[in-house]
């Protein structure tokens, strides 16, 4: 799994985090080398997970999971990455990088700062800067819950490292320095399973599975105390029925996503709820007007599905670009009992949903109005898919994109427009797993190449006219 490939302080080279390993990616002049890499997991795990081979990551890529049943996938997953491979899931799934080129992420239960041994020759390597071993205990002491774990990291504006756990928040000096940590614990009865968004005040927007909040970090500590403009408010979820497949948990599946900025007349923070049938629902992020509450509004997202849906959610952040909203549908109509049996093996769940079992449907788009504070639905498309990467939208081109599988083209790229929904962009991979986003994040580069985050790990696609015209395959 690869959640997303990080700028360096170099614009000729890129971090790549993956579930087993950190690399330094060179890719200048249409180049896409690790001339670095460091198998952290390997390295966390005491070699209890090791390295695995690229020529395996390769196979699986090329490979096709089509006609295919559960069991079989299970096997053919361990023959490339051993019987455990399961708990490789979750590794290296929130990254940040600071102004010194110093890369955080999470590894077993430990936390990491990796920086080049010789930031004049990247070939020399990578190493450890700093690392919090068993994070969760050095930073909560041993009165944590059992199943606490580090879900997320970002960074105050006044440079501090940010870690979300599942129970909690901590801000940290980015020399890990445990002494430095301010942690703020939230009720035992809540859950985290998503990351966080920092404004420009440092107000820090959390959500657990039940409640959502804003906290404020004044420079010393972490506060909620609504003089410092904190305040927390319940929304729905779906009590004690969990989603069957993607999604996680029963409250959002969204990093909390901010909309209006500047001089714009509403500050919003905005998440998609845990209903079963979700709404799409905004918070004031400071002062609530006068006649207002909290949740600012909030709308049923139903994607063009039937009224009978019985689920309709989201395991991604919802896309924001100005005061427009988009959200996609993560859950397939109908779940094979098979998938739903091995809930918690979310890596062979996503690798068989589409090309072997029923896929998701479903997409939405959403305008906030100022006017009237509510929102309104623009476009519906009940025909396209998102199986699990995280949609990104954009500027320059007015669309917004998706990664899913669809007969008869298999796994695509599909660009819609911001506006009016209509399709304007695909990319098709075809059956084969490069194709597979797998809760990733993908972008595209200075030159239009396509950087894919893929099951088998980032690759770059270059386009040329041939394959713009739809006569050549993309070139990867």
């Amino acid at each position: 799994m690869n959640i997303i490939t990080l700028a360096s302080t170099d614009k000729n080279y890129m971090w790549a985090v993956g579930s087993d390993r950190v690399s330094y990616v060179n890719m200048t002049g249409g180049k896409w080398t690790a001339v670095a890499k460091y198998e952290a997991l390997a390295d966390a795990s005491n070699g209890a997970l090791p390295a695995i081979p690229d020529e395996n990551l390769s196979i699986l890529g090329e490979s096709s999971v089509v006609g295919m049943n559960v069991d079989e996938m299970d096997e053919y997953l361990k023959s490339l990455f051993g019987d455990n491979y399961a708990d490789r899931f979750g590794n290296g799934m929130y990254s940040v990088v600071d102004n010194e080129d110093v890369l955080y992420t999470n590894f077993g239960g430990n936390l990491y700062a990796f920086a080049l041994k010789d930031p004049s020759k990247p070939s020399a390597g990578i190493t450890k800067r700093y690392v919090i071993e068993d994070v969760v205990t050095a930073i909560q002491g041993n009165d944590h819950p059992a199943n606490a774990r580090l879900f997320g990291l970002s960074m105050t504006y006044d440079g501090h490292l940010i870690i979300t756990f599942s129970n909690g928040v901590a801000v940290i000096d980015r020399n890990l320095d445990p002494d430095s940590v301010s942690f703020y614990r939230f009720a035992d009865t809540e859950y985290i399973s998503n990351s966080i968004s920092v404004d420009e005040n440092n107000g820090i927007y959390v959500a657990s599975d039940s409640v959502m909040h804003k906290l404020v970090w004044n420079g010393t500590a972490i506060s909620d105390n609504e003089t410092d403009g904190a305040w927390a408010q319940e929304y729905p979820n779906s009590g004690n029925e969990a989603p069957p497949i993607i999604k996680v948990g029963i409250g959002t599946g969204s990093t909390p996503t901010l909309m209006g900025f500047g001089d714009d007349e509403d500050k919003l923070v905005v998440i998609t709820d845990g209903s079963k049938r979700m709404n799409l629902t905004a918070f004031w992020r400071d002062e609530i007007p006068e006649g207002s509450q909290r949740i600012a509004d909030k709308i049923q997202v139903t994607c063009g599905l039937p009224a009978d849906t019985e689920w309709i959610q989201s395991e991604q952040s919802v896309v924001v670009n100005g005061y427009g909203a988009f959200v996609v549908n993560n859950i397939p109509e109908t779940v094979d009992p098979d998938l739903t049996t091995l809930n918690m093996n979310k890596i062979l769940q996503v690798s068989l949903m589409g090309p072997a079992y029923n896929t998701s449907y479903g997409a939405e788009r959403f305008e906030w109005n100022a006017k009237i504070n509510k929102w309104c639905s623009l476009w519906t498309r009940s025909d396209v898919s998102s199986t699990s990467m995280v949609p990104v939208h954009s500027q320059s081109s007015n669309m917004v994109l998706i990664n899913g599988y669809r007969e008869p083209n298999g796994w695509e790229v599909l660009g819609l427009n911001w506006d009016t929904g209509e399709t304007v962009h695909q990319t098709i991979f075809g059956d084969v797993n490069f194709g597979n986003g797998e809760y990733g994040i993908l972008q595209y580069l200075d030159n239009d190449d396509l950087l894919f985050d893929s099951f088998s790990g980032p690759v770059r696609v270059h386009y040329d006219n041939a394959m713009i015209r739809g006569t050549n395959p993309p070139s990867i």
